[in-house]
């Protein structure tokens, strides 16, 4: 069956849902299109409006200086004042008052420098703490473990520049000469002995005692370097104060390998925790350089108390903690003797005798000399 050929129907127009066919688009005619002048304006009214609805409410010249608030401070101080609401030994103050006997510092200015070092010696704290990875600091824990590091960090560097405003008020170019050049003497300090931990190298006694003069001596040294730019009896007491700085770090050496009272603040021979090569264990290491067994102790930083215990009896039967002491009264000796010829001097505007000195050069080493029998 056969069936004719039929085209295709014509496809219908598209429409609009609305009904309405769509197709080309029939040119607008100019009678209806609106000129952009036909625009109801009122001088320009309601462009100004829209401007305005736009605006942004910041203005950016108020904070051209920076702001501040009391509430902010506290946030970034939090760290510091933890540490420095559990004081120490405070030795660095009564340093400063025993060598002001010789200096005669007016009170105003003292006033500033004693604050400034308790600035830095807290705010150095928080560093070592987080650089050794220390638990513990006079006995509670330590700041980053509370805030955090990063916090507690940008802490301390935010106190040392507050030190520096306060140095900025005794008004003495030299004093910032003084700032600067100990605080770079103090990372210098600090980065050695960093260094010598990281990379498991020993130094000798003399490159221990020349960072020792670095970082211990320079907060030592800005304190009595400040007060001799404020003074006018005309005393130096740098050389005095560069062999209490050796004196005073290693005594704190022996007694972190030897001490209970170093255990309940700081944990028991907290030295080989870090990993530090502090002066007794120097001298052990060195005294038997074939034996490794004491810086394989180092390299774990081992928390086993019967390790370090170990270690202990080790650097005993080197002798390491009899020649500490011996090093600790040749120091003493001649500190004293430093003593006395800072005292020959003629006395000049109302300066005093060294018997302040003394005394707080016998409270630091008689806590590890009277050790005696006991290692």
């Amino acid at each position: 069956m056969s069936s004719s050929f039929q085209p295709p129907s014509p496809i219908p127009p598209r429409t609009s849902s609305a009904g309405a066919a769509s197709g080309p688009a029939s040119p607008p005619s100019h009678r209806h299109r609106k000129s952009v002048t036909d625009e109801p304006t009122t001088n320009g009214l309601s462009a100004r409006l829209k401007h305005k609805r736009n605006k942004s409410s910041v203005d950016g010249t108020k904070y051209k200086d920076g702001t501040w608030s009391s509430k902010n401070e506290k946030i970034l101080m939090g760290p510091y004042d933890y540490m420095h609401q559990h004081p120490g030994k405070d030795v660095r103050t009564q340093l400063i008052q025993a060598f002001n006997s010789w200096l005669q510092v007016p009170p105003e200015s003292l006033a500033i420098i004693s604050k400034v070092v308790t600035m830095l010696h807290t705010a150095s704290l928080l560093i070592d703490d987080v650089e050794d990875n220390s638990v513990l600091r006079r006995g509670v824990p330590v700041a980053h473990n509370i805030f955090g590091t990063a916090q507690t960090i940008n802490s301390a560097n935010y106190v040392y520049f507050l030190a520096l405003q306060e140095i900025q008020q005794l008004k003495n170019p030299a004093a910032i000469d003084i700032y600067v050049k100990e605080l770079l003497n103090l990372h210098r300090g600090q980065g050695m002995d960093l260094f010598w931990r990281d990379t498991l190298t020993c130094p000798t006694e003399d490159e221990y005692l020349e960072m020792v003069g670095n970082k211990t001596g320079g907060l030592f040294r800005l304190a009595v370097k400040l007060m001799q730019a404020e003074s006018s009896t005309g005393k130096d007491c740098v050389s005095l104060v560069n062999v209490m700085g050796l004196i005073f770090q290693i005594c704190d050496d022996y007694l972190n390998l030897s001490n209970t009272t170093y255990t309940h603040n700081k944990g028991l021979c907290e030295d080989l925790t870090e990993g530090k090569f502090s002066f007794p264990i120097i001298h052990s290491i060195r005294s038997n350089p074939g034996n490794h067994q004491l810086v394989s102790i180092l390299k774990q930083k081992t928390q086993d108390e019967e390790v370090k215990r170990y270690a202990v009896q080790y650097m005993q039967s080197t002798g390491s903690f009899t020649h500490t002491r011996q090093v600790v009264r040749d120091l003493r000796d001649r500190a004293l003797s430093l003593i006395e010829a800072i005292d020959a001097a003629p006395l000049i505007n109302g300066a005093g005798d060294g018997e302040m000195v003394r005394a707080v050069l016998h409270k630091i080493v008689d806590s590890t000399l009277s050790d005696e029998g006991a290692q």
